[in-house]
C-alpha cells in the first residue's frame, strides 16, 4: 500500500468535494483535521485559507502555521486528509499538533498509521522533536494508530462531555 501526502490545489476540487461527500453520505459531519473543509461549502475559499495557513507571513493571527495534506493512494484518490500545526497555543495546547481523517470506504486498510508516520517525518523536518495527539478514548482506531507510531499516553481531559486523551509521540530531531 502506497500513500502519498500532497498539498491541496485548485485541481483537486472534484476529488475533494467526492472525499467531503462520503463523509456525510455516512452521516458524519466532522472531518478532523481537514482545517473545516467539512464546514466551508466553496472549495475556492476553502483552499485561500489552508494556503494562508501554511504560510508563515499570511497565517491567520487567531491560528497557527498549518501544513494540510491530502493522501492519495497510487491511483490517485484521496483516502484522507491530515494538518500538522507547526506549534500549540491557547486551545491546541489541550489538543495537539496534528488531526486526520480517512474516507469512510477506506478504512481498516492501515492509511491513518501510514499517514502520521509521514507526518513524523515532516514534523521532524520542521524540527520538532515530539508531537502531541488529542484522540477521544472511545475512538478505538485512532488511539491504535498512534500508538502503533510509538504514541505513549500522558493525561486526560474532558472535552464536550467525553474523556480524551493526550499522547506525544517522541523522535530525534533531523539535523
Amino acid at each position: 500500500m502506497n500513500i502519498y501526502l500532497i498539498r491541496p490545489a485548485a485541481e483537486h476540487r472534484g476529488k475533494a468535494e467526492a472525499f467531503k461527500k462520503e463523509f456525510f453520505d455516512y452521516g458524519e459531519k466532522v472531518i478532523n483535521g481537514s482545517e473545516m473543509l467539512d464546514t466551508i461549502d466553496d472549495y475556492d475559499e476553502w483552499l485561500r485559507n489552508v494556503q494562508k495557513n501554511a504560510d508563515p507571513a499570511a497565517v491567520n493571527p487567531d491560528w497557527v502555521l498549518t501544513d494540510t495534506f491530502f493522501a492519495v493512494n497510487d491511483a490517485g484518490e484521496i483516502v484522507g486528509i491530515i494538518d500538522f500545526r507547526h506549534e500549540l497555543k491557547g486551545f491546541l495546547k489541550d489538543f495537539g499538533h496534528c488531526g486526520y481523517s480517512v474516507r469512510p470506504g477506506e478504512r481498516k486498510k492501515g492509511y491513518a498509521t501510514a499517514m502520521l508516520s509521514r507526518i513524523l517525518c515532516i514534523a521532524r523536518e520542521a524540527g520538532l522533536s515530539s508531537l502531541q495527539l488529542s484522540v477521544e478514548r472511545t475512538n478505538t482506531p485512532s488511539v491504535k494508530t498512534i500508538i502503533r507510531n510509538g504514541g505513549i499516553l500522558e493525561r486526560s481531559f474532558e472535552y464536550r462531555g467525553e474523556t480524551a486523551d493526550i499522547y506525544r509521540i517522541t523522535f530525534e530531531k533531523h539535523e
